[in-house]
Parts: C-alpha cells; sequence; structure tokens
C-alpha cells in the first residue's frame, strides 16, 4: 500500500483552484481534499493522510503523468485516487472511497 512515512494510506485528490462552469455551487477541488480528511479523521483515526495535488501545477513526474492523462481522458474533477486507482471523478462518491477503504484493510475506529 502507498503509504506516508507515518505508516498513514495516502488519499490523493487531484484538482485545479478553477471551478468549472458546470459545477458552480460545488466546492473546489482543495476544498473537497480537505472535507474528505476532516470525514476520515473522524471516521478512521489517524489512519488516512490526503494529500491535494494541483494537475495544473504538478511537482514531479508521477503528478505529471497523471495530469497528462486527467487531461487527454477528459476526467472530472476532483479525481480521488486510492492505490494508483480512481475511485471516483467529479463529486467524490463517498460509498465506493468507503469500499475501496474496506478492500484495502482500513476499519473505522468504532469497529477497532
Amino acid at each position: 500500500m502507498r503509504r506516508t512515512e507515518d505508516g498513514k494510506l495516502e488519499v490523493f485528490v487531484y484538482g485545479t483552484g478553477i471551478i468549472c462552469a458546470s459545477c458552480v455551487n460545488a466546492p473546489s477541488s482543495e476544498e473537497t481534499a480537505s472535507w474528505l480528511q476532516s470525514l476520515f479523521n473522524r471516521k478512521y483515526g489517524e489512519q488516512i493522510h490526503v494529500r491535494y495535488i494541483d494537475f495544473q501545477k504538478p511537482t514531479n513526474e508521477e503528478e505529471k503523468a497523471f495530469a497528462r492523462r486527467m487531461m487527454l481522458e477528459d476526467l472530472w474533477y476532483p479525481v480521488v485516487l486510492i492505490e494508483d486507482e480512481i475511485v471516483t471523478e467529479g463529486n467524490p462518491n463517498l460509498k465506493k472511497i468507503f469500499k475501496k477503504l474496506d478492500q484495502l484493510g482500513i476499519k473505522p475506529i468504532e469497529d477497532e
């Protein structure tokens, strides 16, 4: 699993600061990443780290490659990536995210 140095599962949220025309009332990608981090902290404790990446300003080759993919495939942002798999794009589907986390063995803190 992709983990941070302190052992947390890394969840990537790719987006940009510019809100698309059809997403006027939706939160920005960065706000979505922050909201997901808060949600994960409440549900899973300190097991998950959300990393926001502006696909228009990638900082390394991996980010550049995925940014190219987003543009080529015309993906809706934000894109939530877990274990290099696109779990959801556009307005995040929490059921899909929770299902993926469950498949990876990440358990809610109330289950521990």
